[in-house]
């Protein structure tokens, strides 16, 4: 095999595979076998088949890519505008904090273009554009170190689950250790 399976592919990826079935239908047109082409191209013979059936139903256009099929749904316009929304923040839109969180991306996205993403796709899509998650550029005036430290030396080690013996335990009755 030429190439891995699955997706995930960059543009030139595809434009890669693209121009190895453009290959093969100057080679059908040329009268090949498919398991020439194959060989010659270092594919599968199904992939040859499958592409020969396309070209013979559609022509050319049947083996040429349908491009990403992860295209951003949002057009530049609409990017620009949650950009200006995201600016307002999160108290113009109704949540009660300053929190931009993904839930209420994804959330503002459907209200504004009516447009549903999944969370890890408002993630993508964020990450895209160059933008990342917020994280509070200080401490809460609450915080009280002093009372996190006594938390985590004194309660956390009786909260935590113990840890595993480093040997295999036994599953007897008849041991003592096994109770």
């Amino acid at each position: 095999m030429r190439y891995a399976q699955g997706g995930g592919l960059t543009d030139a990826g595809r434009a890669t595979r693209e121009r190895i079935r453009l290959q093969a239908v100057e080679r059908f047109e040329g009268g090949q076998k498919n398991r020439e082409i194959a060989a010659a191209l270092r594919v599968s013979e199904r992939s040859v088949e499958r592409w020969r059936r396309a070209w013979r139903q559609r022509g050319k256009a049947g083996v040429l890519s349908k491009g990403s099929p992860g295209r951003p749904r949002l057009s530049d316009a609409q990017i620009a505008r949650l950009e200006r929304e995201l600016e307002r923040g999160p108290l113009v839109h109704g949540w009660v904090d300053q929190r931009w969180t993904l839930a209420r991306i994804k959330t503002l996205i459907g209200h504004l273009f009516h447009v549903s993403y999944t969370v890890e796709g408002t993630w993508r899509l964020l990450r895209r554009h160059g933008w990342s998650w917020q994280q509070p550029a200080r401490r809460a005036i609450e915080r009280d170190d002093q009372a996190v430290e006594v938390w985590r030396k004194e309660t956390w080690p009786l909260v935590r689950a113990p840890r595993r013996r480093a040997t295999a335990g036994s599953s007897s009755r008849t041991k003592p250790a096994s109770r």
